[in-house]
């Protein structure tokens, strides 16, 4: 589908003349198509597949109609809504740099865009959010901020590690996660980002079997590996899950205020929120007790990859206020002056000035699904996310060739709201020999995405079924002790299933949210079909 949003082609469409150098210099690329601007400024996982048209994740960078979409777990399709947000906000741009310079608008721009971020996340004025160009590069930062708080050298514990981007395990040690950064940058994966190096210990939240570990044994391990560490002198950053990529949390609230009381000099905490499935009320109360918060705009929001942020309690920003806080050089490759808040004037003067296009209009993508979000009432939200999540339950628990993968029995707390209830439903994929492999269930994740019909001689209802588009969460590697490793797939709530079912009519709303089960029961039907057509592409030997 064609949207209507016009693609703006040329200077003298605002009063520009093209042929002046400053102009050529500063704003030309402003006038690119917005689908080559939004996947921009980012690493190579942004890259379009020139056969597909679509990035790893199988998402492409314009609106996409009739796809069966519940990915959110991983990466989204722009919605119209938020291109349409995108496009005007370009044009804003455009005549804001005709008036005060591409430089002050942009940097007027994202101080605006800080101050919407906190507000619809109903955050404090004292909170700050340093942007990033994803929540893996947002991890570098959290690294920094660590540093210049406590002062020494650190050790970082990554809690969840089977269960974080791949990303996690080369900024956890302070090293380049990719071959590219964000603002172009070659460097060496794996190797460290200069000023940033640092141990790691990992913390899994499966047991050897892959099977959850208990809550207990979680904390217990967390607790051990901060007190081998600050046993030797180190700073700890605790990266703590809320919530991983098959929606569990970890350590407990009791073990984190134990850490914060018998270590408070020694231990930085920073909350990997970057699912964004958890309330607003419990966003402020990590903050509020210290914690610094990785969040995107680009998984339970919706937003296009990729979109990051950094959210800073007064605790963590107060270093930055003093001119004595030095820049890790690395970190120049990774982040610009117009990512920090303005009031960290020391800071931004030893960062360059440099608009990434890219992982602006991500954000304004995101903050339209956020407005969009939170504009409907939360009873409704949470009704929403309690009934869709029990039909997925029910359709996981009919199918004959899926599992769900159990999860640890949730500690709902006060101030969850809709995220009392489970959004992510992950599940293995079974057939003949018993579970399928990871190569084989990244085969399956591919063909869902994909026109099948080729394969489908039953009926042209079958056929149809099979040309459908439908875009799933990435399959998560469960590694078992002595048994070869599987995968799993999943299904996600996510805000745009909440925002397209809401209406002021109860009864329009029920058949709302009645269609979006029958699209669920098409993409379960899609994985039941493919198996049955291709099964020995996807029958482990």
């Amino acid at each position: 589908m064609t949207s209507a949003v016009p693609r703006l082609q040329t200077a003298e469409a605002f009063g520009l003349d093209p042929f002046r150098e400053h102009v050529a210099r500063g704003m030309r690329d402003l006038f690119l198509p917005l689908e080559d601007l939004l996947i921009s400024g980012g690493d190579p996982r942004l890259a379009l597949d020139p056969a597909t048209g679509l990035n790893e994740y199988g998402c492409g960078p314009r609106p996409l109609a009739g796809d069966l979409s519940f990915a959110s777990s991983t990466a989204s399709v722009i919605s119209e809504r938020a291109f349409e947000r995108v496009a005007c906000a370009r044009e804003d741009m455009m005549r804001s740099a005709i008036a005060l310079g591409l430089e002050e608008a942009f940097e007027a721009r994202f101080e605006a865009m800080r101050e919407e971020l906190k507000a619809q996340l109903g955050l404090a004025h004292d909170v700050d959010a340093v942007f990033a160009p994803s929540g893996t590069d947002a991890q570098l930062l959290a690294l920094f901020v660590a540093q210049a708080r406590l002062g020494r050298r650190l050790t970082t514990i990554l809690v969840g590690s089977d269960q974080t981007g791949s990303g996690a395990a080369h900024t956890a040690r302070g090293r380049h996660f990719n071959v590219l950064t964000a603002a172009g940058c070659p460097v060496r994966k794996d190797e460290p980002v200069a000023g940033l190096g640092c141990e790691a210990i990992a913390v899994p939240l499966a047991d050897p079997q892959g099977e959850a570990r208990g809550a207990a044994a979680i904390d217990a391990a967390v607790l051990r590996a901060v007190a081998r560490a600050a046993a030797g002198g180190a700073g700890v950053l605790l990266q703590v899950m809320d919530s991983s990529k098959l929606g569990w949390r970890a350590p407990g609230e009791a073990c984190l205020a134990d850490i914060a009381q018998r270590w408070p000099d020694r231990v930085q905490i920073v909350v990997d929120a970057c699912q964004m499935r958890l309330g607003r009320g419990r966003l402020k109360a990590h903050l509020d007790r210290g914690h610094m918060v990785l969040i995107t705009g680009s998984k339970y929001f919706g937003g296009p990859a990729f979109a990051g942020a950094l959210l800073l309690p007064p605790a963590s920003s107060r270093p930055f206020h003093r001119k004595s806080v030095k820049l890790a050089p690395g970190l120049a490759d990774y982040t610009g002056r117009s990512d920090w808040p303005k009031s960290y004037k020391a800071l931004r003067g030893r960062l360059e000035s440099r608009a990434n296009l890219g992982q602006w209009l991500r954000w304004e993508a995101a903050l339209a699904e956020m407005t969009a979000y939170y504009a409907v009432p939360e009873a409704f939200r949470s009704r929403a996310v309690r009934e869709l999540g029990r039909g997925i339950e029910d359709l996981i628990m009919l199918s004959p060739s899926l599992l769900a993968v159990a999860r640890p029995a949730p500690t709902p707390l006060a101030d969850d709201e809709e995220f009392s209830d489970a959004t992510i439903f992950p599940f293995t994929v079974h057939g003949p020999h018993g579970p399928i492999g990871v190569e084989k269930c990244r085969a399956l994740y591919r063909a869902l995405n994909r026109d099948m019909s080729r394969l489908i001689v039953t009926s042209a209802a079958d056929a149809e079924l099979a040309a459908q588009s439908c875009l799933i969460g990435q399959p998560v590697r469960l590694d078992r002790a002595d048994a070869r490793p599987i995968a799993a797939l999943r299904l996600c709530i996510g805000a745009r299933l909440i925002i397209e079912a809401w209406s002021c009519d109860a009864s329009a709303a029920r058949r709302n949210l009645e269609r979006t089960l029958d699209r669920i029961a098409a993409v379960v039907a899609k994985i039941e079909l493919l198996l049955a057509a291709a099964g020995p592409e996807f029958a482990e030997p």
